[in-house]
């Protein structure tokens, strides 16, 4: 899959949610562009269904739905947009994702969150990637799989990230 790096200063919120809506459909179920809620930062989101033991290539993953959420906000006032890639295990109360967002400031432009619910329960800083945003959709779906295998488990809550996986990209 060919990513068109256009120019980034052209783009518009709506048709690039639009074009990560088209690019999710080729991998995912039941894709769809909906406007964000007053809570969550930016106009819109995708969001996309997933088997997570089709996805994760592991019949024995202990649920069999979750769902992917992307988002980004263009006007930042930063020479950066922000973003959210957000993996959703609503049965077990899993959010795994890369937020680009001025939270965290401690941690660099951007982080990996783990949270138990509502509740985030580890960060680690992850890499700036200074590219279209399609390009970091690509990137960051390439580095999906590691990432959620790297949350760590304590009596089926989730914890932190094994310190020993690679999932800072």
């Amino acid at each position: 899959m060919g990513v068109f790096l256009a120019n980034r200063a052209n783009l518009q919120s709506k048709r690039l949610h639009d074009r990560i809506q088209n690019r999710l459909s080729g991998e995912f179920d039941n894709v769809r562009r909906r406007r964000a809620e007053p809570r969550e930062s930016g106009p819109y989101r995708v969001v996309a269904a997933v088997d997570p033991r089709q996805f994760l290539g592991d019949e024995t993953h202990p649920v069999t739905s979750a769902r992917v959420e992307i988002g980004f906000r263009l006007q930042t006032g930063k020479p950066h947009e922000y973003y959210w890639f957000n993996w959703i295990e609503p049965e077990r109360s899993l959010l795994v994702g890369w937020h680009q967002d001025d939270t965290h400031d401690d941690l660099g432009a951007v982080h990996l969150q783990v949270n138990d619910s509502a509740t985030a329960v580890a960060h680690k800083p992850a890499q700036f990637i200074d590219s279209h945003p399609l390009d970091v959709v690509e990137r960051r779906l390439g580095s999906l799989r590691d990432a959620i295998l790297a949350v760590e488990w304590e009596q089926g809550r989730p914890i932190g990230f094994d310190t020993d996986a690679s999932v800072i990209e």
